[in-house]
């Protein structure tokens, strides 16, 4: 993945979108633009009902009677892992799916790496998991995406490694039977940060008619007979955004990030308008 022109471009291009020190805290090692509990001091500013009052600056308070606050760096756990959905729908419906499924693991752990952080890829699969290292991530464009357990089953199995307080990203199309409410819940439950990244072939996000076909499920084997009209179009369609809008819902209400990015567009408009506006990326 290192040698991919366009993926270098977006590694020089972007930093990470730090986030936030959460609520529960942590301890890091990198050093992130917002204000939170690190020893490195960056500014005052006015008190707000709510402020830590150990931060309050007693000494200017007795030389100007106005409570004012010392605000210190966020720190950002260098604990990354990047859950990357290794189901065989990531790449039966287009090769392109699969090059930006691989695209954005390696982009998310070369950002990461860009910080001084220490970030590992682990790719679902039907067995216990084993996560990259970030010495190993050259191997990214060797993943062949073979599971046929959806992420839901490989997380109830316990075959997926989840670390307690790690920066967790997911990227998945969540194409599979699923309860939005419970699969963000177990994702979120004990990670520190949590961004969601659904990726869609350009057919998935937007299909169209085809007439009488006969559908395989490359995971599971079973067919299908339908037909590919408008009408049956249009139920997919209202079913796809019900259960985009579910997952987002249950993101707001866990503080996670949701984007949905799909494969044709490339990366460079991936970046530029799906994860900067989320606020996963930003210009460096």
């Amino acid at each position: 993945m290192a040698i991919d022109p366009e993926l270098q471009r977006m590694l020089d291009l972007y930093q990470l979108g730090l986030p936030r020190m959460p609520p529960a805290g942590r301890s890091g090692e990198l050093l992130g633009r917002g204000v939170g509990s690190s020893v490195e001091f960056q500014e005052f500013r006015q008190y707000i009902p709510g402020d830590d009052i150990r931060h309050v600056d007693w000494a200017a308070y007795a030389r100007s009677d106005a409570l004012m606050v010392r605000l210190y760096r966020d720190e950002i756990s260098p604990r990354t892992e990047i859950l990357l959905d290794g189901s065989r729908s990531m790449i039966e419906t287009s090769a392109a799916k699969g090059r930006a499924a691989r695209q954005l693991a390696g982009l998310f752990a070369g950002l990461v790496g860009k910080l001084g952080g220490r970030a590992s890829v682990v790719v679902s699969e039907d067995g216990p998991a084993q996560p990259l290292a970030a010495t190993e991530l050259h191997h990214l464009d060797r993943i062949e995406f073979k599971a046929t357990l959806p992420l839901t089953e490989q997380l109830s199995r316990g075959l997926i490694p989840l670390r307690k307080q790690a920066v967790r990203i997911v990227i998945s199309d969540f194409l599979f039977p699923h309860d939005p409410a419970a699969l963000v819940r177990r994702l979120a439950g004990d990670a520190s940060v949590l961004w969601i990244v659904q990726l869609l072939s350009g057919f998935e996000a937007d299909p169209t008619t085809l007439g009488g076909k006969r559908l395989v499920d490359c995971e599971s084997g079973e067919t299908l007979d339908l037909l590919l009209d408008t009408a049956t179009i249009a139920r997919y369609r209202a079913r796809l955004l019900q259960m985009q809008s579910s997952l987002a819902a249950e993101c707001r209400r866990y503080h996670a990030t949701w984007a949905v990015t799909t494969a044709e567009h490339g990366l460079d408009a991936i970046c530029r308008n799906q994860l900067s506006p989320a606020g996963m990326l930003r210009m460096s």
